[in-house]
């Protein structure tokens, strides 16, 4: 993937022996791992804070440092001098996730063993594996202790996980938008989504080198961004509204061409997604999404959360039913079981999922005041 030359990404390079061991036990490396920094580390080294993109995310999550200053962050409402989480204050990091391509080594990245991408070849990978990585950075910063992990949705399971496996290393959590597992339902859309990329002729087993299965990926995330949205912002938003350019749309498709605004919204996400991300990354990192349980199978929140030291702060939307308000409570509950620092805030807007990445006054007045106290 081209990475815009305005990004200040660094680059750390590690495991070039084979030595990062995988949750499931096998030898893996090199691993390159791109990340960004914003604003100043102290001379304590205590003010760093690790911000962890979403699902299909990149390092760039503010432009507050941005060298030319004309590519928006992410996360420009959090992240910057006088927000949320405020890089006069603050030290942020941003990695690009294990897995992905956007930099870090993932299923595009080459092989040096074959000197081909490694494809649907990657090994099967886990959140721990993720955070793990991330760690490795940290680790290379000379960094001993975190402020704060913050994460919205699949973020916000790695958030989590950084709770449990590194306890001492962090001070607080913030997780948005998220759950301690992905919901049956969820579960079901990510795998008619992957099925779409599997059954698209140019996907070749992964193998699709310059030409991959964009009709497949384009329709997969079509299905995903519907469920980052809600019915409400959806009827808000378009309505029954027609499109202008109809008969462009029929002469294109047909009759089963996109009349309808949201229809035609719809293929433009899909289309552009393409454009930028790599299909295997999708596949594996959706997977990895859905089959990640902080339980481990217990069935008990409170055996898992145990050992837990980090003050941790819980957001969820109202309208969100990618992962719903109760699966954050689910969280909330466990911890204040175990008389654990937690603090919950349940945010009425109607934008769905997609909520923590919009402009969100209450969300971020939220944030500012528990990293303060």
């Amino acid at each position: 993937m081209k990475i815009p030359i305005s990004y200040q990404i660094k680059y750390l390079t590690f495991s070039e022996d084979k030595s990062f061991i995988l949750e499931s036990g096998e030898s893996f490396g090199p691993i390159t791992v791109a990340y960004e920094t914003f604003g100043n580390l102290n001379k304590e080294k205590s003010n760093a804070i690790l911000v962890i993109h979403a699902l299909t995310g990149d390092t760039h999550c503010s432009s507050c440092e941005d060298i030319i200053g004309e590519t928006p962050g992410w996360w420009d409402i959090v992240v910057g001098k006088g927000k949320a989480i405020d890089t006069n204050k603050y030290f942020v990091i941003c990695t690009n996730c294990f897995g992905g391509c956007m930099g870090t080594t993932g299923p595009s990245s080459i092989n040096p063993e074959t000197n081909k991408p490694y494809g649907t070849k990657f090994p099967l990978f886990t959140v721990r594996d993720m955070i793990n990585v991330q760690k490795a950075v940290v680790d290379h910063l000379g960094i001993e202790k975190l402020k704060c992990v913050v994460g919205g949705s699949f973020a916000g399971m790695q958030t989590l996980e950084w709770s449990i496996a590194y306890p001492d290393r962090i001070e607080k959590a913030i997780v948005i938008a998220s759950a301690a597992r992905t919901s049956p339902f969820i579960v079901g859309f990510g795998e008619v989504g992957r099925n779409a990329i599997m059954s698209d002729p140019d996907f070749k087993d992964g193998d699709y080198g310059d030409t991959p299965p964009i009709r497949g990926l384009s329709i997969a995330r079509m299905l995903a961004h519907i469920t980052y949205l809600s019915r409400d912002s959806i009827e808000a938003k378009f309505g029954r509204d027609i499109r202008e350019n109809i008969a462009d749309a029929e002469r294109l498709y047909g009759y089963f061409g996109p009349i309808f605004e949201v229809e035609s919204y719809l293929r433009y996400q899909g289309k552009k997604f393409t454009e930028r991300f790599d299909t295997n990354s999708y596949l594996y990192l959706t997977k990895v999404m859905d089959l990640y349980e902080l339980t481990r199978g217990t069935n008990d929140l409170t055996i898992n959360l145990f050992g837990v030291k980090a003050k941790m702060l819980i957001i969820s939307f109202e309208s969100d039913w990618h992962f719903r308000p109760i699966e954050s409570y689910e969280i909330v509950k466990a911890m204040m079981k175990l008389g654990k620092e937690i603090s919950y805030v349940n945010i009425n807007t109607p934008y769905g999922h997609d909520s923590f990445l919009l402009n969100n006054p209450m969300m971020c007045a939220v944030i500012s005041s528990f990293l303060l106290n």
